[in-house]
């Protein structure tokens, strides 16, 4: 082993591991939504990314030991696929290397959205991503949802699919308490996707906490983003984390995902990019350890900015 080959093993172990039903992944992983274009995501008129670049991207990521990956078949700009580009970049993948997919949303192939797939339609975007993606079964599914709706239904056709054997393992994303205690009514759920971060839902601690009570990984998304969503980081970083990034010679992305994985063990990070260096700065933040000091700066930014 090459001491840079070493040195990057011992930056992508150093936040730990969790495991989503079967699988252990690593808990710094990636999200796909922003490679298949540059700018924003999920918008009919985003630029294309190269396609070469977001191959190089892909790759990086599973040579700095990334082996958790999220993605969606609706995560598409005009002529590119986040899944498709996973085929082609990962293909035949690694044994140890975790897909998490989400159905519920959907776009037709303009890009405009469709309303949420109905229980019946489900195994159709389940299929959707098994082709785009070159599997027979997928590794995660996550029941994606907008609403406080039962959500009984949609869950239970998925379970249908995992007895089936198309899927292994599943989620739930953008989703309250009371759908958690309903899905496990049903059938296991490995992992709950919701929007967190610093300042970003703080009311979503008590959630967390409850999550890792049952040894349910919680996947925040936009921890770095925040209010920018899917435009990305708007930049407006407080005077708070950008002392605490300056203390540690760091990013404010840095110090952002470094705080929500010292949250506690069972929480991961999927943040997402089409750039290499900003790649390998995000894997880099699981070895960042803040403070006691640094965590009381941003628990309390984290309270004060979600009571704003």
């Amino acid at each position: 082993m090459t001491s840079q080959t070493a040195q990057t093993a011992q930056t992508i172990t150093a936040a730990g591991t969790w495991k989503l039903g079967d699988r252990t992944v690593h808990r710094i992983g990636f999200g796909a939504m922003r490679l298949p274009q540059s700018g924003e995501a999920l918008v009919s008129g985003a630029v294309p990314r190269d396609r070469g670049r977001a191959v190089e991207v892909l790759r990086r990521a599973v040579d700095l030991g990334v082996n958790h990956i999220d993605t969606a078949a609706f995560y598409f700009s005009p002529l590119r696929s986040a899944n498709e580009l996973i085929n082609r970049a990962l293909a035949p993948y690694p044994e140890d290397l975790v897909i998490a997919t989400k159905v519920g949303p959907g776009r037709d192939p303009s890009g405009e959205w469709l309303p949420h797939a109905r229980p019946e339609q489900l195994r159709g975007q389940v299929e959707e991503n098994l082709r785009q993606l070159g599997r027979d079964h997928l590794d995660v599914v996550n029941l994606r949802i907008v609403g406080a709706d039962s959500i009984a239904e949609r869950f239970g056709a998925l379970a249908d699919l995992r007895q089936a054997g198309l899927v292994r393992h599943l989620g739930l994303s953008n989703v309250q308490p009371h759908h958690l205690d309903e899905a496990l009514a049903i059938a296991p759920v490995v992992c709950v996707q919701n929007m967190y971060g610093i300042g970003v839902q703080p009311e979503q601690d008590a959630f967390l906490r409850t999550c890792g009570e049952r040894g349910i990984a919680f996947v925040p998304f936009y921890s770095i983003a925040g209010t920018g969503r899917q435009a990305g980081a708007v930049g407006d970083d407080s005077a708070g984390v950008r002392e605490v990034a300056r203390a540690h010679g760091a990013s404010a992305a840095q110090v952002r995902l470094a705080w929500t994985l010292q949250r506690a063990p069972h929480v991961l990070a999927i943040p997402g990019t089409g750039d290499p260096e900003h790649l390998a700065a995000n894997v880099a933040a699981g070895a960042l350890r803040l403070t006691a000091a640094d965590l009381a700066v941003l628990d309390s930014l984290h309270r004060a900015d979600g009571a704003s």
